[in-house]
């Protein structure tokens, strides 16, 4: 088994082109089901040998042991493309892991910032360093455009259209789309780059340059810009909840409160799935009762 396993991740790697993020996460929901069957059967079975009712077997210890629902959910996932690839290679007829279902999952309404809060919070990078224009480009550019984090830190110059006011983004998948990017973002980006250090390295890149920088003048990574984002939220008061992708549920929220299109704001997203974005519309119709409520003489 353990050499399917590594052909699998192999698989991912070359034909799927999966990030090295997402052959992590496999390999560690992989290394856990091995774990599992290693203990609770004695040895490590074929592949073959896996049935429906030993992964239940082991869909039941992930719950004894506390896992949250989205995280088994994302281990089925796991397993289920782990045997299609199985079948693929003739080593398993049917796929025994496809008869097992998702927990239900809790439908929690994401944190989102105010107006007033994303003005406190573009407010509180020093305007007068170097590293303040650029936290500020960062956040504009986030809220902007609606973008994940991992998104943000991977674009590079050759990306960004300032006469169009378009980005070229690199999603989950490696998928591309085009977002539009606000005038505050393209300004806040062409202040930032005209003072910023590139190291050497970078600037051999040209065109393929990062836009963001560290002090060192190499591309950020996302939890650098973790840290950022914490050291503003603190400076202006807000939400300690407050993290760079409650940037990209607010882009959502404040769109579909002022009468966007879900399947719009689904495209600027880049969500799959329309399922995944109507959260948000659940989270506006919330806001919209309670101003309903706070307003209407005879709400209550």
């Amino acid at each position: 088994m353990q050499q399917v396993v590594s052909l699998f991740l192999r698989h991912l790697a070359i034909e799927r082109n999966a990030s090295d993020l997402t052959i992590k996460s496999y390999r560690e929901d992989l290394i856990g089901l091995t774990g599992w069957l290693e203990h609770s059967l004695g040895s490590l079975p074929e592949v073959a040998d896996l049935t429906p009712q030993i992964l239940r077997g082991y869909q039941a210890a992930l719950q004894e042991a506390g896992y949250a629902r989205t995280s088994i959910a994302r281990k089925l996932a796991s397993l289920r493309s782990f045997f299609r690839f199985s079948q693929r290679l003739g080593l398993v007829e049917t796929n025994p892991a496809k008869p097992l279902r998702n927990p239900r999952p809790h439908r929690k309404l994401p944190h989102f910032l105010t107006t007033e809060d994303i003005g406190k919070l573009l407010a509180a990078p020093p305007k007068c360093e170097v590293g303040g224009l650029r936290d500020i480009a960062i956040l504009e550019t986030i809220y902007s455009a609606g973008l994940r984090v991992s998104e943000v830190v991977g674009l590079s110059e050759g990306d960004v259209d300032p006469e169009e006011q378009l980005a070229k983004v690199r999603g989950k998948g490696r998928k591309e789309r085009l977002c539009p990017l606000g005038s505050f973002a393209i300004r806040a980006i062409h202040e930032y780059a005209a003072l910023r250090f590139r190291h050497p390295t970078e600037e051999a890149k040209g065109r393929g340059a990062a836009i963001f920088v560290n002090r060192y003048g190499t591309r950020l990574t996302t939890r650098s810009v973790g840290r950022m984002l914490e050291k503003h939220i603190a400076t202006a008061g807000l939400d300690t909840r407050t993290s760079p992708h409650t940037l990209r549920h607010t882009f959502a929220t404040h769109l579909l409160d002022a009468g966007a299109d879900i399947r719009s704001v689904q495209e600027l997203l880049g969500h799959k799935s329309l399922v995944t974005t109507q959260i948000y519309t659940h989270l506006s119709a919330a806001n919209l009762r309670s101003i309903y409520e706070k307003a209407h003489p005879r709400a209550r």
